[in-house]
Formats: structure tokens, C-alpha cells, sequence
């Protein structure tokens, strides 16, 4: 998802709250300048460049603030976004009788996060 950095308006990011793949955490974790948050550098692990940071433990203010619950935080200059896409149907047609694969997933189509099958797993990403 396309973001605003809320400490600096000026600087665009790109989000997600699912640990992407191809990315490792570098360094050690580091408070930011605004609030209490614990972040920690991400980079990527074919070209080994910082690409973005990651929110590995949220303060008290941000969490009781709106958010979205996007805590991997990219340089919109350092990635590009992809569009998540449907998931399959077993009947081979989205809900409004699209192939699976050729509609984009709208925040309405997002499942529960019990039943997401795109969520990578945590620790076999960052390790």
C-alpha cells in the first residue's frame, strides 16, 4: 500500500503488514526521533542494499493511534509495488465470474487473517 511517513509528510513509502519475502532484518533495532517505536533495517537479500525498515515492537501512542496495522515500511524510491490478486476459487471464477488471477484484491475481498494463505511464514523470513 502507497503511505505517508506521519513524522514527515514530505516522504512517501510503500507498506504491507505481511513479512514480504526476499528481505532480511539488518543492524539493531533503534527508537525513532518522533515517538518511542523500535525499528530495525530492512534489506533486500539479492542486491544486500537497505531497502526499508521494519516496526518491531509498536510505543503505547502509535498503537492507540489510527493505523493500519502496516509495521514493513519500504522506500518508494528502493521497491516496486505489485497488486495482491484474488485468491483461487475452487470453482475457477472470482466472485463476479472473473478468472481467478486477473482481478485485484480490493480491501473489501481481504480475508480474515486466520483464513489468508499469502501470509508468509514469520520466523522462516526473519530469521
Amino acid at each position: 500500500m502507497k503511505a505517508i511517513l506521519l513524522a514527515d509528510t514530505n516522504v512517501e513509502l510503500f507498506s504491507t503488514d505481511a513479512p514480504p519475502f526476499g528481505v532480511q532484518l539488518v543492524h539493531e533495532d533503534y527508537i525513532t526521533r518522533n515517538c518511542h517505536c523500535r525499528i530495525r533495517d530492512v534489506a533486500c537479500l539479492g542486491c544486500g542494499n537497505v531497502i526499508g525498515y521494519h516496526v518491531t515492537q509498536p510505543c503505547v501512542t502509535c498503537l492507540e493511534a489510527c493505523n493500519n496495522g502496516h509495521f514493513w515500511m519500504f522506500h518508494i524510491d528502493q521497491i516496486y509495488a505489485v497488486d495482491r490478486m484474488m485468491a483461487a476459487d475452487p470453482l475457477g471464477k472470482g466472485g463476479d465470474g472473473s478468472t481467478n488471477g486477473q482481478k485485484v484484491m480490493l480491501w473489501a475481498h481481504l480475508p480474515r487473517a486466520d483464513k489468508d494463505v499469502e501470509v508468509a511464514d514469520y520466523e522462516r523470513v526473519c530469521r
